[in-house]
């Protein structure tokens, strides 16, 4: 019989008045080693005890240690300390950037002036917008910190189990502490993906929400009705051949006032919109040609008046007063 075996039915026998009413000596060898435990459920504290106190615990302790020499792989050559994952250290530089992370210092005040900034505004215009982003980035930082805590406490509950299991364990089987310190590598490696996956996840609303504020700013500011009716009437005049010269453009960006680069996206995107939607914008082509025909026949009828010649009956010249006897 093994030590495994005998050391189970020593076990046993510790507590019979603890065995259920069925279990008889007379019964033990009808039951393997794994169904003596499950029908035999005592007590899993005097279990422990029993196993503590066991005059063999020497010796399965001594037999689990030469079956680990022969079976478990050496952990030598392992790496002592990971280093720290790249990605995460760009996502921590960025959440600390935006005011995400770290202590609360105006981070978004910081980031909502330097949104405005690359809008091409002041810091102080729009505070309402400024406003609206600095709520909405607190309601990020607000649930990436809860999402942060809840992720913390699971991971050290869970370490501390693994540690407390492992420990209770060496009480038995040869567990030393540079394996726990291993094991607990292990767990925080797991863990790590979803932190990565929490700052990620967190990084891209501040993203979304900040690409939002810049692009809200620069259509109020750059892309008003008026330019947008010159730009437009500009594309459909020349709609044969839609790509203005460098010189048409300083002359766009000067009566729009705006820069000469954000004429030529605005036509790059305007290009890609047409061609992907013809039928769409076919009638606002027509009202543009119709426009464009108005106004070319009111300044030819413009000029055609101003270089008809004058006769008194034109007015070019004042009417002749006479009296009532005929005299001037």
């Amino acid at each position: 019989m093994s030590i495994l075996r005998l050391l189970d039915l020593s076990v046993v026998r510790c507590w019979p008045e603890e065995a259920p009413a069925q279990w008889t000596p007379q019964r033990e060898g009808e039951l393997g080693g794994s169904t003596a435990g499950c029908a035999l459920p005592l007590n899993f504290q005097h279990r422990k005890h029993a196993l503590n106190c066991h005059r063999m615990k020497p010796a399965l302790f001594s037999v689990l240690c030469e079956i680990k020499e022969k079976t478990v792989l050496s952990i030598r050559g392992v790496q002592e300390e990971d280093p720290p994952d790249p990605q995460i250290m760009r996502l921590d530089n960025m959440l600390l950037a935006e005011g995400v992370s770290g202590p609360e210092k105006g981070g978004g005040s910081a980031a909502a002036a330097a949104a405005a900034a690359a809008a091409g505004g002041s810091p102080n215009d729009g505070s309402i917008e400024h406003s609206d982003y600095r709520a909405k980035l607190a309601q990020i930082r607000q649930i990436y910190h809860s999402e942060l805590e809840k992720y913390e406490q699971a991971c050290s509950e869970f370490t501390n189990h693994v540690m407390n299991l492992l420990r209770e364990q060496s009480r038995t089987r040869p567990i030393s502490p540079k394996e726990i310190e291993r094991m607990v590598a292990i767990i925080h490696r797991k863990f790590s993906s979803i932190q990565m996956q929490l700052k990620q996840s967190t990084c891209e609303a501040v993203m979304i929400l900040r690409s939002r504020f810049l692009d809200a700013r620069r259509k109020r500011r750059n892309f008003n009705k008026q330019a947008t009716e010159v730009l437009n009437e500009y594309f459909y005049s020349h709609l044969s051949n839609p790509y203005p010269s460098e010189e048409a453009k300083e002359e766009l960006a000067k009566k729009c006032a705006i820069t000469v680069s954000q004429v030529s996206n605005w036509f790059g995107n305007k290009r890609i919109r047409y061609k992907k939607n013809i039928g769409k914008f076919q009638e606002e082509a027509n009202l543009y040609a119709v426009k464009t025909a108005v106004d070319a026949a009111n300044v030819s009828a413009q000029a055609s008046q101003a270089n008809s010649p004058a006769t008194p009956n034109s007015g070019g010249y004042p009417a002749p007063c006479y009296t009532p006897d005929g005299r001037l």
